[in-house]
């Protein structure tokens, strides 16, 4: 039976951490502030919104929320992130994305509005440039980083491991395998086009899955001796959720193969995806830092 990694674990390590920080912070006169943009009543905006308030008052971090209509305009939108930009109170921007339909073409040159230096979430260039080169020019996306937290918490040494990342995107597949790189992990990551995925992941020692495929990572995929990290989170209509009807969230991995094989597996609820809150509000925290350098 597999070790679960179970992000609540990490999550208490992190928060305590954190506390202790934000009250530094605020002992020299530095309250750590998060704003969030919301354009509409989108649920799962919502929904993370209310995570993000809990986990930010939890901490010690004060939120100040711009809630803007669905029908925003482009402009209105670009003078509430230069906004946040010129507020020197405010240390970290959550815009919620994707943007409202008529937005969307536009929404790489809205988001780069936004100071690096205030992107918590990942949403500029140049965070995303830091991630490639290893520099200090914003953060990380949330959820790789939360990867990371997660090895470390449970002590998985990347040094000299073979690293096998299943999925390319900008937004976990492709920051992860940067990640793991600046760990000095041998990397490889594997795409729709890749030729014997199975193969290529069974040679991992830490295998991150990141297809967002429901039932993708099969038992033909791991051996014994390795950790799996299941980003995604998928809807399983045949899964039964905790009020015993049908339908919950689960992850790429077929849990019930998978787990007896591997050495470690983080669960699909209950793993990374619980983690990336608190990792948002450790970015808010780390900014408020920086402006004390």
């Amino acid at each position: 039976m597999a070790k679960q990694l179970l992000g609540k674990e990490v999550t208490a390590a992190m928060n305590e951490r954190l506390q202790s920080r934000a009250a530094a912070l605020k002992e020299r006169g530095t309250a750590p502030k998060l704003a969030i943009v919301r354009c509409g009543e989108n649920p799962s905006d919502l929904s993370y919104e209310k995570g993000a308030e809990s986990r930010a008052a939890l901490i010690g971090v004060e939120v100040q929320k711009f809630l803007l209509p669905e029908d925003v305009t482009k402009e209105t939108l670009v003078e509430t992130i230069e906004a946040i930009n010129r507020d020197r109170s405010i240390h970290g921007c959550l815009l919620f994305r994707p943007l409202p339909k008529h937005l969307r073409a536009d929404q790489d040159e809205i988001c780069n509005h936004l100071a690096a230096a205030k992107d918590v979430d990942c949403m500029t260039d140049l965070s995303n440039a830091g991630v490639f080169t290893g520099k200090q020019l914003g953060f990380a996306p949330c959820t790789p980083q939360a990867c990371m937290e997660i090895l470390d918490y449970y002590g998985v040494d990347c040094k000299g491991k073979l690293a096998v990342v299943i999925g390319r995107s900008l937004v976990v597949g492709r920051p992860a395998a940067m990640m793991l790189m600046e760990r000095n992990a041998t990397v490889t990551i594997c795409h729709t086009k890749t030729v014997n995925t199975p193969e290529i992941a069974r040679s991992a020692d830490i295998l991150v899955t990141a297809a967002g495929v429901l039932g993708s990572l099969t038992a033909e995929y791991v051996r014994p001796g390795q950790v799996v990290i299941d980003v995604s989170i998928n809807w399983d209509e045949q899964k039964r959720n905790a009020k015993g009807g049908r339908g919950a969230i689960a992850g790429d991995a077929v849990f019930s193969e998978v787990e007896p094989i591997v050495e470690a597996i983080t669960p699909v609820p209950g793993g990374v995806g619980s983690v990336t809150t608190s990792v948002l509000i450790g970015h808010v925290v780390e900014a408020a830092e920086r402006t004390l350098l």
